[in-house]
Order: structure tokens, then C-alpha cells, then sequence
């Protein structure tokens, strides 16, 4: 700026254009043209001295620029329509390119065409240097500033969280508040963005709160089991961001100072006493924001997304998540498990039995694992005390066990004889509870096949007469043959005789 004051202040003094050129060391041509825009300006060099330096080259600076190329208007009309197209899978810029010079036979070529671009690119997003694809990725975080609600009853003015999460390439935006970061909030807020934008992502970027890394690291951080146990229900991968570098999740963290702006600024404003008034406030805000075009595009959030990025995500699941809970127990030598936050007992294959294994239990369902492998899945019931027993999980000899009922012992007796049905109905009823005469009725009932039926039933008539009922009195009438005995043969008795008997007739 100097030199202009220097050639303008010579000029005014009657100096020659070429003395004036090498005075200043700028060529004859440049002198000439800052002598020529003072002319047009119609200034006096006192007016123009006393100009900045800013203001001093918007006037002279002027005078370098040239009519714009109509060529170059009509690239930049394009690139809106370039970016929005970038985003979708398979298209590159030569491709664009290709066809911007099927409609513009004097374009600018492809060198010209990326450098300009690029430099579209960077007016208008500086800070947005990634390529994100359609349907790539989710990215999710949490605003430093929170917001308020107020108990009805109490006055209570209670904090909570606002969840945030942005699509990538469309940048269609999600917030809702929660009560706190852990871990259930965490994952109900990322399920309802996922129904939100209406399908599911390839990855989800989070940083490294412990609601999704339980452990971080540069090369590979450790994630929260029931966080990945969600992704897995969603089809789709967990990207931890590395710890300390915000730069990874750029793009959330300016949605997050956006939403500063256009959702707290205006949700402000009312006082909320539950969650649910909270966040219908801020979804009216949010949809507002969806709506507004984007900086220098002709386009908002919600048709960049509708137009490309809604097809390339994958479907939703036909069932929300379950929030799984998890506790480690040893298999019982019944072959069961116990679930401690009801106290019932789940069945699991005989072979784990003494094992240490993992129970991870939701709403609905209880499953079991060793070793990272499922071994057992059950409906979950909340019956204390009782038992859930899938047959297939138990041995031969314990399957037979559970099949055991007075009926099964009933029906099996009558097949033999009805003296036998007798007999063993004689047992169930003597004991306080069927279970306990089970294996006395098997006993019995074996000696059929042992002794066979005609000494079995013969026992059972025997054993009926002396009123006696239990397992040894069978088994010691067949281990003395008394079942052989024909009544007849036995006599009964007498009263031997002797003179100091008194006889019936005493006490008459």
C-alpha cells in the first residue's frame, strides 16, 4: 500500500509515468494502472492518503479484478450438485466430469475442474475436509452444556444430558435429552436415532465414555459387552474415536455448537417438567433445523438425506434391543443355574455341569454362555424358587427322572394286575408327597420284570392282606418265595392247653 501512496503522491507532482515506474520499482505497466484508477476515482491525493490500508486496497483492488467468466459461473452452479452426488457410493469425479462436458462442450477440463472445486469446496465448508459415503457412518456424542427440568411438585430444578447424533453425509441431525450418560440411557438414545433417520448405518462413531469403551486404546479399544451386543442387534460396527483427538468426530462436535444455537437458544425459553415435554420442544426446534438449507447449496438436511443417504441404509431390525444384564454363576449338579435377581433355576446341558458360566438376562429372555458360546436359551420367568427345564439338556438317566408322575406309576401298575394298581396306589397315598414313593413304585414295579408278573402280583395280594406298604415287605416275600404259598395250605395256630388257661368261659 505504501508504493500506491508513493506513485499516486509522485504522479500528483508532475513526475513522468517512466520516472515514476522506476522510483517505485514496479513496471511501467503497473504504475499505469494505479494512475488510472486514482484518475477514475476522482479523488485528491490528500483524500487518499488519508485512507487505510484496507480501505486503501479495496479501492485500488478493484481495479485487478476482471468480469467474471461465464464458464466459471456455470461450473459453480454444478458443484452443489457435484457434492451432493460425491456422497453416493460409486460415483467419483470424473464421472461428474464426464458429464458436466457431455452438456458444456467448452468446459473446463478435469484438472480445472477439481482445482476449482476444491476451492468451492473450502469457501464453503472449510472445516468439512472428510468425504463422508451414503449410509457410512452414524456419529454420536454428548453436549457439554445441559439443560433443565423442573419437578411440578417439589420445584426441584434437576440437569440432564442431550444426546446428539449426526449422519455423515447427509448431516441430517438427531438430539434428544436423557437423564444421564450411563450406559441404558446411552444405548436407548442411539436405538431411537437409528428409528429416527428410519434404518441403520455401517458404523457408529462414538468417543470413549465407559457407556461404550470399557477400556480405550490407540489400536484396539475394548468395548462395553452390552454396547457391541447392541450393534450386533442393529448389524452394524462400533468405531471408538481416539482418546483426545476431537478431530475424529469433527462433524459432531460442530453439530453440537450448531444445536447451541438453534435448539437450546429458542427451548430456553419455557420451563419443562418432564423429559417427554422437554424433548417435544426440542424436536419442533430440531426439525427446523433439518429444513434450513445448507450454507452456499441450494439444498437442506432433510432432502440431502431423503435424495441420498436414506436408500443406502440397512433396514431396521423387526424388534427394538433389549437391554441385557449380566451375572456369572456355577452350573448346579441338577444340571441348572440359578438367575439371583428372581430366584429361578434354568436348565442347561448335563456336560456343563461344575462349569463357571455367564448369564445375560433382558425383559424377556435368559441365556446362558461358556466360553463365548451360547449354550442355553429360555424364556425368562420370575417365579422364585421353580425350575425351567428344556428335556434336551439332561442326561439319559436324568431325563427319565423328570418323566416320573403318579399317573405314569398307575397306568404302569394296572397294565400288570389291579392287585398291583392297589398296592401302589396304597404307597402314593402314604406319603406326603408323590415324589417320595417314586422310587419305591419303580422298585416294585421292576420286580416284573425280575420275578415276573404272576410272582409280582402274587406279592402284591400277599402284601395287601398284612396291610404293610413299602418296597422291602415286596421284596422280602419274593426273596422267600411266601408268594408261592397257596392260602390253604397255611393253617392257623392253636391255643395250646394247659391247666392254668382259664379258657373263654371265665369271664363269662
Amino acid at each position: 500500500m505504501s508504493k500506491i501512496r508513493q506513485i499516486i503522491r509522485m504522479y500528483t507532482q508532475g513526475k513522468s509515468k517512466l520516472s515514476i515506474a522506476a522510483s517505485a520499482d514496479v513496471s511501467r505497466n503497473t504504475a499505469k494502472k494505479y494512475i488510472q484508477t486514482f484518475i477514475a476515482s476522482r479523488f485528491t491525493f490528500d483524500e487518499i492518503n488519508e485512507l487505510s490500508d484496507k480501505e486503501l486496497e479495496d479501492l485500488f483492488g478493484k481495479s485487478n479484478e476482471r468480469a467474471p467468466d461465464s464458464r466459471l459461473v456455470t461450473l459453480r452452479q454444478y458443484f452443489p450438485f457435484v457434492d451432493k452426488e460425491l456422497k453416493k457410493k460409486g460415483m467419483t469425479r470424473q464421472i461428474l466430469w464426464d458429464s458436466y462436458r457431455q452438456q458444456h462442450k467448452d468446459g473446463f477440463h478435469y484438472t480445472q475442474f477439481c482445482f476449482y472445486y476444491n476451492q468451492w469446496k473450502a469457501q464453503v465448508n472449510p472445516v468439512m475436509h472428510v468425504e463422508h459415503k451414503a449410509g457410512d457412518k452414524m456419529f454420536v456424542d454428548y453436549a457439554g452444556e445441559k439443560l433443565c427440568i423442573t419437578d411440578a411438585d417439589s420445584g426441584e430444578v434437576k440437569e440432564v444430558e442431550v444426546f446428539i447424533a449426526i449422519l455423515g453425509a447427509s448431516q441430517l441431525t438427531y438430539i434428544e435429552a436423557v437423564m444421564t450418560q450411563q450406559k441404558e440411557d446411552f444405548i436407548a438414545a442411539c436405538e431411537n436415532a437409528l428409528h429416527y433417520y428410519g434404518g441403520v448405518p455401517a458404523a457408529i462413531v462414538t468417543d470413549n465414555l465407559k457407556s461404550a469403551v470399557t477400556k480405550s486404546s490407540r489400536y484396539e479399544p475394548t468395548l462395553n459387552e452390552t454396547f457391541a451386543d447392541f450393534a450386533d442387534h442393529y448389524s452394524t460396527t462400533i468405531l471408538p474415536t481416539r482418546a483426545y483427538r476431537p478431530r475424529d468426530k469433527s462433524l459432531v462436535e460442530g453439530a453440537v455448537k450448531i444445536m447451541y444455537t438453534r435448539v437450546y437458544t429458542p427451548v430456553r425459553k419455557e420451563v419443562y417438567t418432564s423429559l417427554e415435554s422437554l424433548n417435544a420442544a426440542m424436536r419442533i426446534a430440531l426439525e427446523h433445523h433439518n429444513d434450513i438449507l445448507l450454507k452456499g447449496r441450494n439444498y437442506s438436511r432433510r432432502q440431502q438425506f431423503e435424495e441420498v443417504e436414506k436408500i443406502t441404509l440397512s433396514p431396521l431390525p423387526v424388534l427394538r434391543y433389549e437391554l441385557k444384564k449380566q451375572i456369572h454363576a456355577t452350573v448346579m449338579k441338577n444340571g441348572h443355574v440359578c438367575l439371583g435377581a428372581d430366584r429361578h433355576y434354568y436348565s442347561v446341558p448335563y456336560r456343563f455341569i461344575g462349569k463357571k458360566i455367564k448369564i445375560l438376562y433382558s425383559r424377556s429372555n435368559v441365556e446362558v454362555f461358556y466360553h463365548y458360546e451360547r449354550i442355553a436359551l429360555h424364556k425368562r420367568t420370575k417365579s422364585p424358587h421353580a425350575y425351567t427345564t428344556d428335556k434336551d439338556h439332561l442326561a439319559s438317566t436324568h431325563l427319565f427322572l423328570t418323566e416320573w408322575s403318579p399317573e405314569r406309576f398307575i397306568e404302569w401298575a394296572a397294565s400288570i394286575h389291579d392287585d398291583v394298581k392297589m398296592y401302589i396306589l396304597k404307597i402314593l397315598d402314604r406319603k406326603q408327597h408323590p415324589e417320595q414313593a417314586y422310587k419305591s413304585c419303580m422298585g416294585i414295579l421292576s420286580f416284573a420284570r425280575k420275578a415276573g408278573h404272576d410272582r409280582l402280583i402274587a406279592a402284591c395280594r400277599r402284601a395287601l392282606g398284612y396291610g404293610i406298604y413299602n418296597y422291602k415287605t415286596i421284596q422280602t416275600i419274593l426273596e422267600r418265595g411266601m408268594d408261592l404259598y397257596d392260602k390253604e395250605e397255611v393253617e392257623e395256630p392253636t391255643m395250646p392247653s394247659h391247666e392254668n388257661i382259664r379258657g373263654e368261659d371265665y369271664y363269662q
